[in-house]
């Protein structure tokens, strides 16, 4: 498998050599961008030019191009999601023509705080029609861009679990709409965390063969009277990591795992553990 970081790089448009350096320092060979929709009628073809040919010098791959957004892609509101395929669809060009490996997008929530609050209507029935409903031009224009996607999911979001996140794809039914293995986003009990090995091994088997890209972060369970499980620098929790990257390596050798939410000082020890604890169980990193 291969190694990248999401979160050393600000913004494509003002990519440096400095960041790119830093990034090499670290042997990572692939980055992430997120960008915002309302932007992308800013960006400019010689900002793409020049940062395709930065990538490219340095021989780093652009594993994710992520868009972020306001709108809820199931919301009741059939304008609101009308809005949702726009800014999902506006910035499919920008990234094919980046070479970006895989293009992140999320499903958003029906509670008005954000895109990662829970609300109880997301998971009612018609909410998931929805959400097919939404997902199915989205795939199409995909497919016209020749562009893979990659959905993000959370156990707090409508994409709760993953027998749900394989029925999605299934229902949607492109070879063009896959999954984010985000594995850590889906431990829902405090049971899971301390037997992690059981419920890495379940997710893999159900959302495995549907999520060619991994995100990697550990768990903390924090003391509190009800659950408070929160992210943790790969290696410094309680989850069986090994388990992750023999899985992910066994599904996807070529595939990329990136280093994610983490500060500028954190990334160092985050690498030195993912790499650690890769060779400790058999797993290439090249």
């Amino acid at each position: 498998m291969r190694l990248g970081v999401v979160g050393m790089c600000s913004d494509f448009r003002t990519l440096n050599q400095e960041e790119i350096e830093a990034i090499q320092e670290l042997k990572f060979t692939g980055v992430s961008y997120h960008f915002a929709s309302s932007n992308i009628p800013l960006v400019s073809p010689d900002e793409i030019t020049r940062c395709r040919h930065l990538l490219d010098k340095a021989q780093l791959d652009l594993v994710q191009f992520g868009i972020t957004y306001g709108e809820c892609l199931f919301d009741p509101n059939p304008s609101v999601r009308e809005a949702a395929i726009e800014a999902v669809n506006c910035g499919m060009p920008v990234a094919k023509k980046l070479g970006a490996f895989h293009y992140l997008f999320r499903p958003g929530s029906l509670n008005p705080d954000g895109a990662w609050t829970s609300h109880r209507d997301n998971h009612l029935p018609e909410s998931m029609e929805c959400l097919i409903e939404t997902l199915k031009p989205i795939a199409e224009n995909a497919e016209r861009e020749a562009l893979t996607l990659v959905m993000e999911t959370h156990a707090v979001s409508i994409m709760d679990s993953p027998e749900t996140c394989r029925e999605v794809v299934e229902r949607v039914g492109s070879d063009r709409l896959r999954i984010v293995l985000d594995f850590v986003n889906h431990f829902q009990t405090l049971r899971q965390v301390y037997e992690s090995e059981a419920r890495l091994n379940h997710i893999f088997d159900v959302m495995g063969p549907v999520a060619p890209m991994a995100h990697i972060k550990d768990i903390r369970v924090e003391n509190g009277l009800v659950l408070h499980l929160n992210e943790e620098v790969p290696g410094e929790g309680e989850l069986e990591l090994g388990v992750a990257l023999k899985r992910f390596d066994g599904l996807y050798p070529d595939g990329y795992g990136l280093i994610e939410h983490l500060p500028l000082e954190k990334i160092p020890l985050a690498n030195t553990n993912v790499r650690k604890i890769a060779s400790e169980n058999g797993v290439n990193i090249y």
